[in-house]
């Protein structure tokens, strides 16, 4: 199976059907959430979407974001909405958009990459390491992951 990551630029072709996908997409938690993000557009300058094409078809998701969902501005870079649609997964796609991301990153300048999620032991396997519990605006607890990038 080839992936194919792509890098969504606002007001394209390709932003109208990843944003299909995400309207669409099975993360029904978040996904009117991620759409919102998509329609604003109000991402800085090096924040990004990012999408794994399989066959011509958006099959996940990931982005880069400066602030995510925890009051939290000092740390940043956040990959985040990490997701690959059902059928998809086990094929190694989560970690193609995560390692996409952290080169990304890396081009950027930055020198860590941080996920908060709410599952231990799958981050870890990716070379992040837990440092603490932290409190979403939700009032929920996740978990935050860090990467130092080499």
């Amino acid at each position: 199976m080839k992936i194919e990551i792509v890098k969504v630029e606002k007001d394209t072709e390709f932003a109208k059907g990843f944003l299909h996908f995400v309207e669409n997409c099975s993360w029904t938690e978040v996904r009117d959430h991620i759409a919102e993000l998509i329609r604003e557009w109000t991402f800085c300058d090096w924040e990004a979407m990012f999408a794994a094409v399989v066959n011509d078809q958006i099959v996940g998701m990931t982005s880069i974001f400066k602030t995510d969902y925890y009051p939290l501005p000092e740390i940043f870079p956040w990959i985040s909405c990490v997701f690959v649609e059902k059928e998809y997964r086990g094929h190694y796609i989560s970690e193609t958009l995560i390692r996409y991301a952290e080169e990304y990153a890396k081009l950027q300048g930055f020198d860590k990459t941080y996920i908060p999620s709410e599952h231990t032991g799958l981050y870890e396997k990716y070379g992040y390491s837990y440092i603490k519990d932290i409190l979403n605006y939700g009032g929920g607890t996740d978990r935050l992951y860090e990467k130092a990038l080499s």
